[in-house]
């Protein structure tokens, strides 16, 4: 007995297994959240763990204002970002956050620390939440891309 293939038998999983990207930090980083993923049966390292492995255009830019609007209330919680913040000149004050993202624009970084927030790196927040408790998990708009609004996503 075989496999009958035309009644859909063999199903290949999909999804990344790694990262494409030659960045070693972010190998890195794959390399630490795979092993919290495994160890800590946390669903917010399973989920940091397949965005890290995402494309680059899946990682979009969220600017300060935006982070500010989705953390209104939530002030003694980490957002964290596949992603880079970026700064938005538009508002006047930039609100005291703990913001943990893959980069971040340089004034965004000056505004946020100046307002007393904190700026940290996946790995600093591997050490502080390694569960992923008390953090507000974001993703930017990928649609508002250049290429997506002319042609939809690429084949």
């Amino acid at each position: 007995m075989g496999i009958d293939l035309e009644r859909n038998g063999r199903k290949k999983k999909g999804g990344r297994r790694t990262v494409k990207s030659q960045n070693p930090y972010l190998r890195l980083l794959v390399k630490l959240y795979q092993f919290l993923a495994r160890r800590t049966n946390s669903r917010f390292n399973a989920v940091v763990l397949k965005r890290l492995m995402n494309p680059k255009r899946l990682k979009a830019p969220m600017s300060l204002s935006k982070l500010a609007r989705h953390m209104k209330g939530k002030e003694d919680h980490i957002a964290v970002l596949v992603g880079s913040v970026t700064d938005d000149i538009r508002m006047v004050h930039a609100p005291k956050l703990t913001v943990c993202a893959l980069r971040f624009s340089e004034t965004a970084r000056r505004r946020l620390e100046k307002a007393g927030g904190e700026c940290l790196t996946f790995d600093q927040l591997a050490l502080r939440r390694p569960k992923g408790s008390k953090c507000v998990l974001l993703r930017a708009a990928t649609k508002s891309r250049e290429a997506d609004k002319h042609f939809g996503a690429a084949p």
